[in-house]
């Protein structure tokens, strides 16, 4: 008998059971990140310093183009969570075979426009010259992987929305264990510099992929995937589309902000590139810490808005947020207080060092306050609201760090690192205090009591 592996998110106590989604969601994200980090220790090690900085410099450029198409995992979760709540299975078949259809379409697409404008894009971010052409190297491989990257994102959103987050951190599991392998084997025996790494991310990314449609398709219920129902539905798509496409859009305008400020920090030289990178590397795990309990505040508040449970809604965004904050707080300062060993890692360098560390006591000891605007906006999503927070987002967090590299930072007393990194704990406060009064506006709109009761 198959074990049931779905959480019931509508009844009894919310706590419990969001650790339960989101605790093996964050290592999952922690695992998908080992990827990227293993990529930057490898050729840290055992590349040089220039295939260091290529590696690293692309990582804002990738998120860039990904993010939009990302967004669609969003769509679907928050999808799928209501019609599981309403138990509205054809909708719930529906939703996997449409997100799935569209997840290898909008791949292949990724792949053509990362391989066909990867130096174009490069120079727009004043790659400099030395890493300009491994970094275009780096990055035509690594978007081979995109259809993979991108199945492997909405099947696991699809089996987030029933509770599902164990199969896919074991399919990681496997698939990241395979890409540290591959990648020693790639860089240290066979001389592959920046190539063996790009390569050894884009097969892990395959076999996760193939996890998880073996996974879908093995299915009893509604989320069971089968290759004569692929399609796109046209009231799924749109409904996708209107959730995810400014959920994406969100993504897009947060990783041009980063393009600007990498294009900033690669003025400074490949000394502090390298450092930026080695931390910003670090500061990822913190991020998908507190990403996990945003993820888990989005479904559970769709599965409950399904099911008509209007009353846990507030219960679940406090209960989301202090738990973001709680790991904002204890990963990050700890990640700054052992910040010398953690970036040594990826450099021992004592400048790249130094220059990790400017960055870091910025980022990471308020990272707490990103973690709080990312589960506000996950509660918002899930009550099917998608433009504001993307509207909020564009005017907060974007257009001040935007505003700041444009006006502030150009005068010389202000052109440092300390004043760059400055401008991301500034504008998580602020959007943060913004979504917050955007969460309490809409929840009002929501009927006060349940449409069903407890049995």
């Amino acid at each position: 008998m198959r074990k049931d592996t779905s959480i019931d998110m509508t009844t009894g106590a919310i706590l419990p059971k969001l650790l339960k989604l989101s605790l093996p969601l964050m290592l999952s994200s922690v695992l998908q990140l080992l990827f990227n980090a293993a990529d930057i220790i490898v050729v840290g090690n055992f590349a040089g310093d220039n295939s260091l900085a290529a590696v690293g410099s692309t990582s804002s450029l990738v998120n860039l183009m990904t993010n939009l198409f990302l967004g669609l995992s969003t769509g679907a979760n928050v999808l799928a969570s209501h019609y599981m709540g309403a138990g509205d299975g054809e909708r719930v078949s529906r939703t996997v075979h449409t997100s799935m259809l569209l997840s290898v379409i909008s791949g292949l697409f990724l792949t053509a426009v990362g391989c066909l404008f990867a130096d174009d894009l490069l120079a727009l971010m004043q790659t400099p010259p030395e890493v300009l052409e491994l970094s275009a190297l780096y990055l035509r491989i690594y978007f081979a992987g995109m259809t993979a990257m991108l199945v492997y994102n909405l099947g696991s959103s699809i089996l987030r929305a029933k509770g599902d987050t164990k199969r896919p951190l074991l399919y990681l599991t496997l698939s990241g264990a395979v890409n540290v392998i591959l990648n020693l084997i790639f860089v240290i025996l066979f001389k592959m510099d920046v190539a063996g790494v790009a390569l050894a991310t884009v097969i892990s990314q395959c076999m996760s992929a193939f996890l998880i449609i073996r996974c879908l398709a093995r299915e009893t219920d509604s989320f069971r995937l089968e290759l004569r129902k692929l399609r796109l539905d046209g009231a799924t798509v749109g409904k996708m589309l209107k959730i995810g496409v400014p959920a994406g859009f969100q993504g897009v305008l947060f990783s041009l902000s980063n393009v600007v400020i990498q294009s900033s920090v690669n003025s400074f030289g490949a000394i502090v590139m390298a450092g930026s990178a080695a931390a910003a590397s670090i500061e990822g795990f913190i991020w998908v810490s507190m990403n996990a309990f945003s993820q888990g505040a989005l479904t559970f508040t769709g599965a409950n808005i399904g099911a008509g449970r209007y009353s846990r809604v507030n219960r679940i965004a406090v209960i989301s947020c202090s738990c973001a904050a709680a790991a904002g707080i204890i990963l990050g300062n700890l990640a700054y207080l052992f910040g010398t060993p953690l970036l040594s890692i990826y450099d021992t360098r004592p400048e790249v060092i130094e220059a990790g560390l400017v960055r870091m006591s910025l980022v990471c000891t308020m990272y707490c306050t990103c973690g709080l605007m990312d589960c506000i906006v996950g509660s918002i999503r899930g009550m099917e609201y998608a433009v504001t927070p993307t509207v909020v987002s564009l005017l907060g967090a974007c257009g001040l760090r935007l505003l700041w590299i444009f006006t502030g930072f150009q005068l010389p007393e202000f052109h440092t690192e300390f004043w760059l990194f400055m401008s991301y704990p500034a504008s998580w406060i602020i959007t943060f205090l913004a979504h917050l009064v955007c969460y309490f506006f809409m929840r009002r709109k929501l009927p006060a009591a349940d449409i069903t009761t407890d049995s």
